[in-house]
């Protein structure tokens, strides 16, 4: 059999990576943080256990990334829905609904989410964090902010309380009067956007995640293990096994694997 080529190896790594994250959402969503083992992400991807620790460094790692993925193509698709829009006001509307929606529909998933950026490891910089960040200062962008470097890590914030806010067991406050807050501090119409509970991308309608993590082009069978001996691939993970061609026998790869 012929070495599959650098772009197939990178085409597949990518899919399962995807897998992965989509299954981390999935498996917290119904089960919480603290019931989802590696194993059980890594079986619902229908990955080999030792992958998650060669893409991953530990539980946590994954989570948020999966869940930064999530906040990514769930703001991607409010910002480009028809009709498209340059207005930087309305674009800013998107991404506020956008974002409130999630808090609203995703409630046991954000508020993992949350309290994992509290925890000793913070916030995690994975390149799903780096694109949403992109696509949050580019709205700044267009809404008129004169120094976004300045500007990015207030509307972070403000949009980090919110969910926050949202989220909190027994006190949350209404996604409406949070809604109503913010369109003040930005200057926007009330009309603007599209509240969460009235369709927009995150909000309650929303049901199936499948979309946020589809592969961008059609490609090749998704393996059973990394790419073949000698063929390129990623660095070695010190926190983990060196990826394996089937799942390891005796139990799950080291690392954060108790939780």
């Amino acid at each position: 059999m012929c070495p599959r080529s650098a772009s197939v190896n990178e085409e597949l790594r990518r899919r399962s990576r995807e897998r992965l994250l989509q299954a981390a959402v999935e498996s917290v969503s119904e089960h919480g943080y603290e019931a989802t083992t590696l194993g059980d992400i890594a079986d619902r991807a229908g990955t080999a256990r030792g992958l998650v620790s060669y893409y991953f460094p530990g539980k946590r790692q994954l989570v948020q990334s999966a869940v930064h993925r999530l906040m990514h193509r769930t703001l991607e698709e409010a910002l480009e829905r028809e009709p498209r829009t340059e207005d930087g006001r309305e674009r800013m509307a998107r991404a506020i609904d956008a974002i409130l929606g999630l808090a609203e529909n995703r409630t046991v998933l954000m508020r993992q989410h949350m309290a994992g950026l509290l925890q000793a490891e913070g916030f995690v910089r994975c390149p799903e964090q780096q694109r949403l960040a992109e696509l949050l200062r580019d709205t700044l962008a267009r809404h008129g902010s004169r120094d976004v470097d300045a500007d990015y890590p207030m509307l972070r914030a403000e949009l980090m309380g919110a969910v926050y806010a949202i989220v909190l067991p027994n006190v949350g406050m209404p996604a409406a009067a949070i809604r109503a807050e913010l369109f003040e501090r930005y200057g926007l119409a009330r009309e603007l956007g599209v509240p969460p509970d009235a369709g927009a991308p995150g909000g309650r309608c929303d049901t199936d995640l499948s979309r946020f993590f589809a592969t961008d082009a059609p490609g090749p069978a998704d393996p059973t293990g990394p790419p073949e001996p000698g063929s390129p691939g990623p660095a070695k993970s010190t926190n983990g096994p060196e990826p394996t061609d089937r799942p390891e026998p005796d139990g799950p790869p080291a690392g954060d694997q108790s939780k």
